[in-house]
Formats: structure tokens, sequence, C-alpha cells
């Protein structure tokens, strides 16, 4: 990932192998990583079990919230692909109970139809 890109709030992808061991004891008994993203300090993990959505807070970025949303839970989502001028793709969660989507922005290069389809896949 680029240093502007994140700055812009793109995401890229990241190892899953990486994730895993730092996420170690996150994870529950038979809990796999499938793809897991970068938003500059920020991930979104999608595990066999639920999407994980870290959020590193503060200047240091020591402090850390991990926020746990079961599949059962997203009652839908939305993509939007890169257009010609506007080189952002974007995926919207809605959860039960929140009127308001969980937004994220990938860059170009990342295959947005990749991400909606392991969503999909737990989803649906």
């Amino acid at each position: 990932m680029g240093f502007l890109d994140g700055l812009m709030g793109n995401a890229s992808e990241m190892k899953v192998s990486d994730i895993e061991k730092e996420f170690s004891t996150t994870l529950a008994q038979g809990e796999q990583v499938e793809k897991a993203y970068k938003l500059i300090r920020d991930l979104f993990i999608f595990t066999n079990k639920r999407l994980i959505l870290v959020d590193k807070q503060g200047v240091t970025g020591k402090k850390t919230e991990i926020l746990s949303l079961p599949y059962k839970n997203i009652t839908y989502f939305s993509i939007e692909t890169a257009g010609s001028f506007d080189l952002d793709a974007e995926l919207k969660i809605w959860v039960s109970g929140s009127s308001t989507p969980f937004q994220k922005q990938f860059n170009k290069s990342l295959n947005i139809y990749e991400v909606q389809s392991v969503l999909a896949s737990y989803v649906l």
C-alpha cells in the first residue's frame, strides 16, 4: 500500500498468515482468517465465522478497539466500483440495529468483487 493511498483511506490486502499470528488470541477455536485488508492502521478481517473491524486509536495506535460482527447480523451490503475518474471502490455494510452502514474504501488495484464474494459467501 502506498503512503498516499493510506492517507486517502484506501485499503490494501494483507497476508492471512500475518493476521492470524497477530490476532491468535482474538480468534475463536476453529476460526480461520479468510481475507484481511488494511486502512492506514485499521484492519478489516474476514474470518470463517465473523467480520472483525480493528480500529487503532490515538497518535501511537496502542489503544485498539476490536468490533466483532457475526455474519448473521449483517442485514445487507453494497459495493460501488471504481470509475474512470473516481479511483476508489467502496463497500458498505449494514447491521441489524443500526441505520448507518460501515463504509470502507478500497484502492483500484484491489478486486472489490473478491471482497464482496467473500462477504456474500458468509452472509447469504
